[in-house]
């Protein structure tokens, strides 16, 4: 069955990340929870529609607040001609189906050297693969992502076909949130 596409309009701020130093070639805007709650899940996200007129597809990140954000990169930001501290117009609808992730090196290296662990790898649902990508990056240091790669590796190779212990809306666990306004 087809799932009604809706789509979400709404208009919202362009704001600046605390922590990217002089780097202005990343700004992220938050989506009103009105705008969340239509998509069909709390985690990552993809969408398409358009920024102040600008055609994207992107994937929206969870906020760990059950909502979501949006990195917007330099490119889009002069696509549209827009500047952080604007209010932007936002028209957003989920994709039918979700793009397949991109692997990390890391994750490809590990799944090619356990074949256990790759066939099951490959007979999960792309959602479950965006979950695992999810969990492994949702790390902050390189020692701890090395280590959820070895553990998704035994993980898969047992036959587990969806990582456990992870909250992939950041709600839960607190893992994950939308970044830091910079002042």
């Amino acid at each position: 069955m087809a799932r009604k596409m809706v789509v979400s309009r709404f208009r919202t701020k362009l704001l600046r990340p605390a922590d990217s130093g002089k780097d202005d070639a990343w700004s992220f805007l938050v989506l009103p929870k009105r705008a969340s709650d239509k998509l069909p899940r709390r985690g990552r996200t993809t969408v398409r529609g358009t920024l102040d007129g600008q055609a994207l597809q992107a994937t929206l990140e969870p906020d760990g607040r059950l909502g979501h954000w949006l990195k917007v990169d330099r490119a889009l930001r002069e696509a549209a001609g827009v500047n952080v501290g604007d209010t932007v117009s936002m028209a957003i609808s989920p994709v039918e189906r979700e793009p397949e992730p991109r692997v990390p090196r890391g994750l490809q290296k590990a799944l090619a050297a356990c074949p256990a662990a790759r066939s099951v790898w490959e007979r999960t649902t792309t959602l479950a693969r965006i979950d695992w990508i999810h969990w492994i990056e949702s790390a902050k240091q390189a020692k701890t992502r090395k280590q959820r790669i070895d553990g998704a590796c035994e993980m898969l190779a047992s036959g587990k076909r969806r990582v456990c212990c992870f909250d992939p809306t950041g709600y839960y666990s607190k893992s994950l949130c939308v970044p830091t306004v910079a002042e």
